[in-house]
């Protein structure tokens, strides 16, 4: 296994930026610079998204941004001891140690065992005094790589030292307070953060010492990204009360049913481990306390990982969680069609065509008995082979996209009350379409059925009633109610909201159907990817599973020719027309954003609205408005959900699809390099030195 950590890859006693922004691109950039990662904008982006969830800053002076990243090639640890310090979140205070912590999307076990092990070793004070002591990169090297058993044992005793001294520290007596029947109290915890490689190994050693000074007994699963060896069983069963110190949803929960529990977000696992103790003895002995949900999975999981969100920002991962899992049926469905009239040829009646058993059907098992002794597969229709082949594929497509409103009211439920609340919510879904509620009615029924399974999922209920919960009677309550409530109250008010909204749109017509247009390459072109975006793709595709009316069709080609935009204009812009304008950073991303625009990829365009949002998004908005008011002009129609230009056969006319494409991406181009060029251009210049000099090693 190669080094993680070089000399090439610290730099001492120096400044990196005036915000922790500057000092993770800066760091994320001296990996780019050795080789062990691809692009140091994507490297950046990862690890800000991180810190955009939870900052990474811990008490002593201590900073660990971190991520797993596609760039990354080779598991990297870049370090700056910074002069001055930097504010990373810390509630003590400024961070003057940082680790970028950077592992690839695959990392193996081995290098994600790697870098926990460095995690753990920032919780020991002699570690980072040693960090601190150091005079030379060499001697940073050689402290870390003991420390993660890359290096000679010999080489750094402070660290090796402060390892052991911990592992033989004596347990102190339990108080009375952490005491239960006249024992200490036992306690199982569970630790785990998004990339499950920094913060929940340190969680777990800070609660494990916490434990230990305690004087009780206090077992820890970190649930980290290489896996997780759990608890045993019968130690769970023992314990009196357990913590759950996580950002995501713990897994296998069901095993912890039934206990006392204290919930929280896994830094304060790490900055208050004692008091986490206390508030779990606190449950144990409160006999109204919280409990561990007995629906298998966690019916309280999707709560647990969304409890420091706010209301507005929960129901937004809902629903994109809901849109996320229902786009493969969308793509894959519509892709089919699109194929479909390729093989029949556009017009040519395979709507209508009967590609199953001969015969319409209505005679049971007799019609079973003759279809079986007569169908033959390559009796074929008069128009072919091809035309057969094509019409399979419709066929396919179509009920795929049956699935649409479905898929998205299970994954809603699924996002709220995990697993118990997928099948509810796909029930729910089905009424929804079946009443003609459309994707509309999809959303509210997957919310109900969501809400529906926690609440039935929250009670405690005997030990011999659990493994019924899950499986039988929170699928089956919360699917009476949510779909009760659809067909008795919602359904039909829902379903002529929807059948009104659908006709008001697609019934657009001359300037009406251009600011349509405007309107959805707005929706499409603003936020990339994000709920904004997702509402006008939904919006699209739930009127193409429908019907392929010409309005329908003509929508789809909108939002798709839009949402092109951005990453084309940004490519253009950056690899052809103002080159000296971006960084060689996005230079390179340029590059990739003509096949992300070419399929229909708008996040390929995030990287540069990222580093400077307030030139590329409105120039990105530009564009799209110019691209939806001429597609619907040309009155451009796509019988393809997905796949940019090439699906290039299932739109028509194509030509006009080109213009309009064309037309929003070289605005978008020219916007964008006209504000670079007269809108505070020294902005520019000055972040393209800074990254410059970030990129050189630093003198020790």
């Amino acid at each position: 296994m190669s080094q993680t950590i070089t000399t090439e890859l610290v730099s001492l006693d120096t400044g990196l930026g005036a915000d922790k922004s500057a000092v993770i691109r800066a760091l994320a950039d001296r990996v780019v610079a050795q080789g062990r990662a691809t692009d140091g904008a994507a490297l950046y982006a990862d690890a800000w998204a991180r810190e955009q969830k939870d900052e990474t800053g811990l008490p002593g002076g201590i900073a660990i941004p971190h991520a797993k990243s596609a760039a990354v090639t080779e598991p990297s640890l870049a370090f700056a001891r910074l002069t001055p310090g930097v504010d990373f979140g810390a509630p003590d205070g400024p961070a003057d140690l940082v680790f970028l912590i950077a592992a690839p999307d695959g990392a193996a076990e081995a290098h994600l065992a790697v870098l926990s092990k460095l995690a753990r070793s920032l919780m020991q004070d002699d570690f980072t005094a040693g960090l601190r002591a150091a005079k030379t990169a060499d001697e940073v090297v050689a402290i870390v790589r003991n420390a993660i058993g890359e290096g000679d044992a010999s080489a750094a005793p402070a660290a090796a030292a402060a390892t052991t001294a911990t592992a033989a520290a004596p347990a102190a007596a339990a108080s009375d307070a952490l005491s239960i029947d006249g024992r200490p109290v036992r306690i199982v915890a569970v630790t785990s953060c998004a990339t499950g490689i920094a913060h929940t190994f340190m969680a777990a050693d800070a609660l494990t010492a916490a434990g230990k000074k305690a004087g009780i007994d206090l077992v820890v699963e970190p649930q980290g990204s290489s896996g997780y060896q759990a608890i045993d069983q019968r130690i769970i069963d023992d314990a009196d009360a357990v913590i759950f110190a996580n950002d995501v949803d713990v897994r296998e929960q069901n095993r912890f049913a039934g206990k006392p529990v204290v919930r929280s977000g896994v830094k304060r696992g790490i900055e208050q481990p004692a008091q986490l103790i206390a508030e779990a003895v606190a449950e144990a002995k409160n006999p109204r306390g919280a409990r561990v949900a007995t629906a298998a999975g966690g019916a309280a999981s999707g709560a647990a990982a969304a409890k420091n969100l706010s209301w507005g920002a929960n129901i937004q991962r809902i629903l994109l969680t809901g849109v996320s899992y229902m786009i493969p049926f969308v793509a894959g469905g519509g892709l089919l069609i699109a194929i479909g009239f390729l093989l029949a040829g556009i017009g040519s009646g395979i709507d209508g065509y009967q590609i199953v058993l001969p015969g319409d059907g209505t005679n049971g098992a007799a019609y079973n008995d003759w279809a079986l002794a007569n169908y033959n597969l390559f009796d074929l229709p008069p128009q072919g082979l091809s035309f057969y082949l094509g019409a399979a594929a419709v066929k396919i497509g179509q009920l795929s996209l049956g699935f649409l409103v479905p898929a998205l009211a299970g994954y809603i439920a699924f996002a709220i009350a995990d697993r118990p609340g997928i099948a509810p919510g796909f029930v729910v879904g089905a009424v929804s379409g079946y009443l003609g509620a459309g994707f509309i009615g999809g959303i509210v029924g997957g919310l109900l059925a969501g809400y529906a399974a926690k609440l039935i999922g929250k009670p405690a209920v005997p030990r011999w009633l659990r493994g019924l919960m899950p499986v039988v009677i929170i699928p089956l309550g919360a699917s009476i109610i949510a779909s009760g409530l659809m067909i008795l109250i919602l359904g039909g008010p829902i379903a002529a909201l929807t059948i009104g909204l659908n006709n008001a749109l697609t019934g657009m017509t001359g300037s009406a159907a251009v600011l349509l247009g405007i309107v959805l390459g707005l929706m499409m072109c603003f936020d990339l990817g994000g709920p904004i975006n997702k509402v006008a793709y939904s919006f699209a595709v739930a009127g193409l599973g429908a019907s392929a009316t010409s309005g329908n069709l003509q929508i789809m080609a909108t939002v798709m020719a839009a949402g092109m935009v951005p990453p084309l204009g940004m490519a253009l812009a950056s690899t052809v027309l103002y080159r000296k304008g971006f960084t060689a950073v996005e230079r390179e991303n340029g590059v990739a954003a003509w096949l992300l625009g070419a399929s229909f990829i708008s996040e390929g365009a995030i990287p540069f609205a990222a580093a400077d949002p307030l030139r590329v998004i409105p120039a990105n908005l530009l564009g799209g408005a110019v691209t939806g008011a001429l597609t619907m002009a040309f009155a451009v129609e796509s019988r393809a959900p997905h796949g940019g230009i090439f699906v290039f056969f299932a739109i028509s006319p194509i030509w006009g699809f080109l213009i309009a494409l064309v037309a929003g991406v070289v605005v978008t181009a020219l916007v964008v390099v006209g504000l670079k060029k007269f809108v505070a251009p020294k902005e520019l210049a000055s972040a393209e030195a800074s990254a410059t000099d970030a990129s050189q090693p630093a003198m020790a």
